[in-house]
Parts: C-alpha cells; sequence; structure tokens
C-alpha cells in the first residue's frame, strides 16, 4: 500500500449544467466543513465547461478540494477541434487529469498508444495523471484480466521518465463493474491491486497510489477498502450527489485514521 494519503476522486462525467456544479461544490464545502477529511485527499472532475466555476468556488471558499479534467488532447495547440491542452488546464487551475478512463477508450477509439501520448503530455506539463486501466467481461470470463491490465500498465508506463513518476495515480476500473450495479469483490479486488503494484514496481513505479472505481458508494466502500488493499476510489454515480459522496469520503477516512 502506498504511504501518501488514500484519494477519492468524484467524476461527474457529462452530468452537471454550470448551476448544478456550483451547488454540488457549495454543498460539498458545508459538508466537509462540517466533517472534515482528515485522511484524504479528495478531488472532483467536472465537465469541462463547469472547470473554471467549481475552481473559482473552491478556492473563494477555501474547499479542501482538487480539481480534474476528464480528458485532454496531448497535443500544446493546433487544428484539434473540440479539444484543450494540458497548458489551458492549468491555466484554469486545474491539477489533476484522468488518462485513458474505459469511457474513452471505449466510445472515442482512445488506444494503448493514444493513452501512453496523453500520459506523458500530462506529466510532462507538472499536472497529476490518474491512469486507468481495467478489462471487460470477456476478458474477465476468459481469466485474461491479469494480462490486459498488464499490457495496458506496460504500454503507458514502461520508459517513463523518472522524474514525473511521482505524479502518477493508478486507477483499476473493471469494466464490467462501471455503471452496472456490479462490483467488483474483495478477493478480485485485492488481488488485481497486487497484481497492477507488482507490475507498476517493475516499469520503476514502486508505491504508487492504486483506486478502486466501479460502482462504488456508501455502502460497499469500507469492505472494499478492508477487503480490496485500496488507496482509495474513483467514484462516478455516487460522486453527483454531496451526501453520498461525503459517505465514501468518510469511510475511506475513517478506515485509514485506523492504520496510520
Amino acid at each position: 500500500m502506498s504511504t501518501a494519503k488514500p484519494l477519492v476522486i468524484g467524476n461527474w462525467k457529462m452530468n452537471l449544467d454550470l448551476v448544478e456544479a456550483v451547488h454540488l461544490g457549495q454543498q460539498l464545502g458545508v459538508l466537509l466543513k462540517n466533517h472534515p477529511a482528515e485522511h484524504t485527499q479528495i478531488v472532483v472532475a467536472p465537465p469541462f465547461v463547469d472547470i473554471r466555476s467549481v475552481v473559482s468556488i473552491v478556492a473563494s471558499e477555501r474547499i479542501p478540494l482538487g480539481v480534474a479534467a476528464q480528458h485532454v488532447n496531448p497535443h500544446d495547440n493546433g487544428a484539434h477541434t473540440g479539444e484543450v491542452s494540458t497548458a489551458m488546464l492549468k491555466r484554469l487551475g486545474v491539477e489533476w487529469v484522468l488518462v485513458g478512463h474505459s469511457e474513452r477508450r471505449a466510445l472515442y477509439a482512445m488506444d494503448d498508444a493514444a493513452v501512453t501520448q496523453t500520459l506523458r503530455a500530462v506529466v510532462r506539463s507538472g499536472l497529476n495523471a490518474v491512469l486507468c486501466v481495467g478489462e471487460a467481461p470477456e476478458i474477465r470470463e476468459e481469466s485474461g484480466e491479469d494480462e490486459w491490465v498488464a499490457r495496458q500498465l506496460r504500454s503507458a508506463l514502461d520508459g517513463l521518465d523518472e522524474r514525473f513518476r511521482e505524479l502518477i495515480t493508478i486507477a483499476y476500473e473493471p469494466i464490467w463493474a462501471i455503471g452496472t450495479g456490479l462490483t467488483a469483490t474483495g478477493e478480485q479486488i485485492h488481488d488485481m491491486t497486487l497484481h497492477i503494484r507488482t507490475v507498476a514496481a517493475a516499469l520503476g513505479l514502486a508505491g504508487v497510489r492504486v483506486l478502486y472505481g466501479g460502482s462504488v458508494n456508501g455502502e460497499n466502500a469500507t469492505s472494499i477498502i478492508a477487503k480490496g488493499d485500496v488507496d482509495g476510489f474513483l467514484v462516478g454515480g455516487a460522486s453527483l450527489k454531496a451526501e453520498s459522496f461525503l459517505a465514501i469520503i468518510q469511510s475511506c477516512d475513517d478506515c485509514y485514521a485506523l492504520k496510520r
């Protein structure tokens, strides 16, 4: 397990307009003031159109949240209609970027080569990268998940300059457990987390934080932490409501308070 603080990221995906995003950010600010998460780092990933406003309320109201982008183009600028660059994100105050989320891979043809190129661009800019890896149900059914995830890791991390290693976090998100209501068992998560750490260590990233993402909620978060040996969560739908997101944060915070 990493010695860094556990990390909980709320991925809002393509949800919440400007007004809704500001409201959620303010709600989180109030809840975190009343229930501080002393042992856990918290990040939210709004849609691009909400980032400026979310960053502004986080700064003005001193809310203990980092802000992430859900995707970025690896090019610095140019004829890439509809895309944004790392420099644009940094100017907005973004500190984190999700790289290779399963929905980007599956729906928008983001292959391993594109993930690698994007990861390099993110860390070279000084932003923190959350590298997402995970297998589809047919891969799991054929017991090919270890090699599949190892290939994703090797493709993205092999040869990475050691100066940038501290900027990497890995999120394991089994595709069959995203938005389906299914959650990997504690044993499945533990085995894959151990596998990811072993592969990452061989690639020079010993001690990297490994998160779990896949139908995480306030009811199962404590069990996943205890049995899965994870360093936090990448949360989808449950991060769209302040109370349910806080429940996950508190589960993580309470668990790690006992361990440290």
